[in-house]
């Protein structure tokens, strides 16, 4: 399956003037580049509660809907009877769902910014604790860990012209990308990412997630809630990911990048072949 990839294009950027210089060189020149657009994506749910998120323009559908999944506002796509987006206003989407328009613990700022995930949670321990544990049980080889930085970067349009994009990759135990979405923001990356699998019907416990930036506590929290067992990414986790991450029973590797990659907790899903024998290690029992 070809992955599913954000498009550059007049809705997600913009050209500018620009004067570039360059060392040894007298004086500067005109130029144009395209930048990536920045704006508010508003989410009404049932009439009643409104976010505002931070984010480029595209893909809203998907993110309205992963937003509200990883976010603990639905637990399920079947929960949404209307997701509608604005003939009058390009950043609006309007959702109705069953139950109330908050979830118990999920109570928030309304604005979310392209940096911030989890702004306005008022108890982090207790969200946490009321995560699902990951029940993927299968094996991912080193060798595919090692083919994703180029496989992703290659789906990255956005940032192929703009170099100011995050990316989120969803793929299988084959290294296969199903998914590849582009943002300003990685959580909105996420959310992409998550909500397009989920409205096209993949199964996530079967898949495994791909991050462009830094491994975040907010990041595990969306891995956690979509049932992801496993997330990988180019930079390093915080403490509170690899706690959670440990917690939660989710393999979490980071700093994969060319043929390294550090895997910082639940190390029995990534299969290493021994250089001398070409067998794979004695696998622990699952969770250990």
């Amino acid at each position: 399956m070809m992955p599913t990839t954000s498009r550059a294009n007049a809705l997600n950027t913009t050209q500018v003037r620009v004067t570039c210089h360059a060392c040894g060189k007298t004086g500067g020149h005109a130029d144009t580049r395209r930048v990536v657009r920045e704006a508010p994506l508003v989410i009404h749910v049932n009439r009643e509660t409104h976010y505002t998120l931070m984010r480029t323009p595209g893909e809203d559908r998907d993110l309205a809907v992963g937003f509200l999944f990883t976010e603990g506002v639905i637990d399920a796509l079947g929960q949404i009877h209307v997701l509608r987006e604005c003939p009058d206003n390009p950043n609006l989407i309007e959702v109705a769902v069953v139950g109330p328009a908050v979830a118990e613990g999920t109570e928030r700022n309304m604005v979310v910014s392209s940096s911030c995930g989890l702004c306005g949670h008022t108890d982090i321990e207790g969200l946490v604790a009321g995560l699902p544990a990951a029940t993927g049980v299968w094996e991912l080889p080193v060798e595919v860990l090692f083919e994703l930085p180029g496989s992703m970067r290659t789906a990255q349009s956005l940032f192929e012209v703009t170099g100011a994009t995050h990316a989120a990759a969803i793929f299988n135990a084959q290294g296969v990308l199903d998914i590849v979405r582009e943002d300003i923001g990685r959580h909105c990356a996420f959310d992409k990412a998550i909500g397009h699998a989920l409205l096209a019907g993949v199964n996530l416990r079967d898949r495994a997630a791909f991050l462009s930036g830094r491994v975040s506590l907010e990041m595990i929290v969306k891995a956690a809630r979509a049932g992801l067992p496993v997330v990988a990414a180019v930079s390093a986790p915080t403490a509170a990911a690899v706690e959670a991450a440990q917690r939660l029973g989710i393999t979490l590797c980071g700093f994969v990048r060319g043929r390294d990659a550090t895997v910082y907790t639940h190390s029995w899903r990534i299969r290493s072949v021994h250089p001398e024998t070409g067998a794979a290690p004695p696998r622990p029992r699952c969770g250990k």
